[in-house]
Order: C-alpha cells, then structure tokens, then sequence
C-alpha cells in the first residue's frame, strides 16, 4: 500500500487542509467586502495567543479577497513596511494589472529650426513642480485604479507591534484617509499578540484608526470544528479511525488551533501503513505533541516574560489543578496585591486565565508540565527537597513591595527590549 501524504501541517502561518472554528470571522469580512464602504469589518484587528490561528486566518482572507478580484498587499509589521508598500508592492501591482495608468510619458524637448524644418534649436521642458512618491499617492493611484473594475485593495499586516511605531503611523493615517475620508475601496486587516497590540494602542500616537478598528478575538476551537478537522482530512486520503481515537485526538488538541495539526501529524505518522487509527495510535500521537508543544510554543512564549513573571507560573505549576492566589503569594513571600499585578499581566498576555473566584489556571495546553520539567531547581524546589509536586515552597524574603515602576509600566507578556520571537 502506498502511504498518503500527511495531511496535517503544524507549521506557523501555514494553512491547515481544513479551516474551524471562524465561521463568524470570515463571515464579516465577506459581508464587508460585498457592502462597500461604510460596512463594519472594512477595518478589523485580530487578536491571540501564539498559535490560535491569527496568520492563517489572514491568508483565508486574503484568498477571499483575491477570488473577488482585489488587489491584495499581505506584510509583516516591521520597520520600513511603509516603504515597502508604496515603493515595491503597489508599484508592481499598477505594472502588472493596470499598466496603461502605471506608465506616462509628455514631451521633454524641441527641435527645430527658424524656418520650420532641418535640425536647430533644442528646447527641453522641466516639470518645476515634481510629486514624490508616497504611500498615500501611491495607495490612492491603486485603489482608484481598482475601483473601475469594481474591486478595491487590501491591506493585510501581520505580527503588528510598536517595533514598527513609525510605519504603523504613516500606513493608518493614509489608509484611513484614502479608504474612509476619500471613500475609495480599501480594507484593512492586522493581526498580532494581545500584549503587543495593547502596547502598540497605549503607547504609540497616531495609530487612532487602529483603536476604532473592529476587534476579533481568536480563542479556542469548540469540539464539534475540532471533530471536523481531524476526521475530515484523514477521510479524504482514506484513512479509517476508531470513534474512541478521534475522542482522544480532541481532547488531547484542548480546542488549541495550532495542537489539532500538531495532533494531527503525529497520530498520523503513529499510524504509518496502517488502515485504520486506532486508540492506541492516539494515545501515542498526542504524546508526542504534547512534549513538542513545549518547544515550539511555551519556550517563545516564557522567553518575553519578566523574571517575577515566570515566578509566578513556577509556583502555579505546583498544583495539579488551579492554584490560589493566596497562595501563591505566600510561596513568593509577598502580599496579595502584589501577586494580583502579576495575574492580572498573564490574564492579559493569554498565558492564564481566572478559574473561578481567586483561582487561575494556565490557559495554554500543557504548559504546567512543561514548567515542572524546564523551570530552574530553585524556583520549583519544595521544603525538604521533595518532588515538585509538593504544594508548598519555602518562603523567600518578604516582599510586601508593589512591582517597580519599570514592571508597572512593562506590557504584560513583553520584557524591557519590548516583545520577542518568532512568527505564529
């Protein structure tokens, strides 16, 4: 039997063979597309954590836009993107579909003589009054262009933080001028980390079009999508699978995007030159997705963290459930209201979330096993030097202390050389 290509691709930004679970998202744009300007969604900014999906629904969008015939300009947030944009990519798009307006040519001289034939006198003509190039221009020739073949352009910008503050400004402000004030067809779509985005919208002006732009959240995958998106493809090449694997498939994904391929993939190759799935194909499966999950999500994730941040997720991976304020706290040696600025930084940067009154429990898959293997001794070692799994620490110092001002104003999630790492 010849063996089907994987079909599961756990690869940051690249597509999967089945997109779930953002129905509502696609449906939107859509609309917005159809109804014109004015329509909500023309301007929308997707927001996540590592690995919900952001890029992928990107390049499900940008596929929307192009089947409708726009003009398409898909970046990364990073500087010089403004450049980029109005020297290389909306040049080549005026070259490539509207070549007679991506051209002009005028008359740069004379020649002739007194009595009107032979050679003579040159006279050359110099515009006194030259247009530089710029974003804006170059945005309006386009989306002008577009509009008489009743399309438009979009704009779609991923991985957008304050690292590109300056090209941020200039891209919001001509958007918002060319596709809203002028009225002419131009969407616009970013997306990026929660903890980025909030620092990008607190700290940098200028970027008002992106606070009234429409906000998506891109949280976890109900079961029913994540159901489709494992036994759909492994349907479509062929492949049988017990009803007990696929449960433990989903469960094992946790509704994470980015787990179903990684779960995916590695049942799938558990289950290389087999016919059928099989529980125990599964169980292997998301084994091992669950060890290389930690490398190629909780390692990126912890490395934008502050030291005290990280303190705080040690003494939760502690518990085998969700832990007590209170008691973390007592096992950093500080007050509440010191660990309560703490939780509410790792709320905000998606590593945790509230798991009832007081409590909190780590929001992505598998990252309290990760911290009881990789944290360092000392900040998982118990009284006594028993396993980890105690629940209690000895207590360090008393810090009754807020966190400093340079922690206070730090994004959650970020750390002083602002945010880091690689692309979803």
């Amino acid at each position: 039997m010849v063996e089907a290509p994987n079909p599961f691709s756990p690869s940051f930004g690249t597509s999967p063979p089945l997109l779930v679970g953002r129905d509502e998202q696609l449906t939107v744009f859509i609309e917005a597309l159809e109804e014109g300007v004015g329509a909500p969604g023309r301007a929308t900014l997707y927001t996540g954590q590592r690995g919900s999906g952001k890029t992928v629904l990107l390049n499900a969008l940008e596929d929307i836009a192009r089947r409708q015939g726009w003009h398409v300009l898909s970046v990364t947030a990073r500087p010089g993107v403004a450049h980029q944009l109005a020297r290389t990519l909306i040049p080549q798009e005026m070259r490539d579909h509207h070549p007679e307006q991506a051209r002009t040519s005028h008359v740069t001289g004379f020649q002739g003589t007194a009595a009107g034939f032979g050679g003579g006198i040159s006279r050359t003509g110099e515009d006194r009054f030259p247009v530089e190039p710029s974003l804006r221009h170059a945005l309006t020739a386009l989306a002008a262009a577009a509009a008489q073949r009743e399309a438009g352009v979009l704009i779609s910008l991923d991985e957008i933080s304050s690292n590109a503050a300056g090209d941020l400004q200039e891209l919001c402000q001509d958007v918002q001028h060319v596709g809203f004030r002028e009225g002419l067809p131009v969407m616009f779509t970013a997306a990026g980390l929660e903890p980025s985005v909030q620092q990008l919208l607190a700290d940098v002006p200028g970027v008002t079009f992106l606070r009234r732009a429409e906000r998506a959240h891109l949280g976890p995958v109900g079961d029913a999508d994540v159901t489709r998106a494992l036994a759909e493809p492994i349907a479509h090449f062929d492949k049988s699978i017990e009803p007990e694997a696929l449960d433990r498939m989903v469960t094992g994904t946790q509704g994470y995007p980015f787990m179903i391929q990684l779960v995916g993939r590695e049942v799938w190759r558990a289950a290389r030159g087999q016919e059928t799935i099989t529980a125990r194909h599964a169980d292997l499966g998301v084994d091992r997705a669950n060890r290389r999950i930690g490398q190629l999500v909780h390692q990126p994730a912890l490395m934008e963290l502050s030291p005290t941040d990280k303190s705080f997720l040690a003494q939760m991976a502690l518990d085998d459930g969700p832990s007590s304020i209170a008691v973390i706290a007592q096992r950093m040696g500080v007050n509440s209201n010191y660990a309560s600025q703490y939780r509410l930084r790792l709320i905000q940067a998606e590593i945790i979330h509230e798991a009832g009154r007081g409590q909190v429990d780590f929001s992505l898959p598998q990252m309290r096993e990760y911290l009881r293997e990789h944290a360092t001794h000392d900040a998982l070692r118990p009284p006594g030097g028993s396993s980890p799994s105690s629940s209690h620490l000895t207590e360090p110092q008393d810090r009754t202390s807020r966190p400093s001002r340079q922690e206070r104003r730090r994004p959650p999630g970020s750390t002083s050389s602002g945010p880091a790492g690689p692309r979803r």
